[in-house]
């Protein structure tokens, strides 16, 4: 047991130094990649950002048992009870519902249609953002090429062949650069695309619930 203890132990340096050197070797390259990485990391940082506060909001709708229990209390005739539950929902569909419940005397396809709409709205949240990314990041790592390029040719102006290792940090720059612009572009359209066909799910959902609740209430005033 002291063997293993003491084999841990002597890991936990060399475990501290990979770290360490993994830490340099990216501020390095990120050093390495020029000023147009400024703007590419707070683009990553935006963009994460906002796929994490999506996913914390979509987490939160995984379950629509809200809503069957609200049909069914419509089904049994209890009203109030319905949309007692509607509204303490937190589900969008749910909120939707009891719009139409609300307005079951005038027009609750309108109510719904108008509730749909705000809540829709809520659900693209920051998706504007994400797309902005996707495109943004892309130029923005061109640029690097460009200057990268601008910086290397240069160099050659100046001093001809003779400083390969300057000219080379320059086309460097410029890989670098579009590299990680691709790269967050990717990593960016993942998520958007997921997020996206979350809403066309909802928006189905609204639609598929709500002509279900409007049957509904017809058969009540039947």
């Amino acid at each position: 047991m002291d063997t293993l203890c003491r084999r841990k132990e002597s890991q936990v340096p060399h475990f501290l130094a990979t770290i360490s050197q993994a830490y340099t070797t990216l501020i390095a390259i990120i050093i390495q990649g020029g000023l147009v990485m400024i703007p590419l990391l707070a683009s990553s940082v935006i963009a994460l950002t906002v796929i994490v506060e999506r996913l914390c909001f979509w987490r939160r709708l995984r379950t629509r048992r809200g809503v069957r229990d609200v049909l069914a209390l419509v089904a049994e005739g209890d009203l109030p009870q319905a949309m007692q539950a509607a509204s303490n929902s937190r589900h969008p569909v749910s909120r939707v519902l009891a719009a139409g419940i609300a307005a079951k005397h005038l027009s609750p396809s309108t109510a719904m249609q108008a509730a749909a709409q705000a809540e829709l709205s809520q659900a693209r949240r920051y998706l504007p953002i994400l797309d902005t990314v996707i495109t943004l990041a892309p130029l923005l790592g061109l640029l690097g090429t460009i200057t990268g390029m601008i910086s290397a040719f240069g160099i050659v102006s100046e001093a001809g062949l003779g400083q390969p290792h300057a000219i080379t940090g320059g086309i460097a720059e410029a890989l670098i650069a579009t590299a990680t612009g691709l790269l967050i572009a990717i990593m960016t359209l993942i998520p958007y695309n997921y997020f996206r066909s979350r809403v066309e799910r909802l928006t189905d959902a609204m639609e598929e619930q709500s002509t279900r609740l409007e049957l509904l209430l017809g058969k009540r005033e039947d």
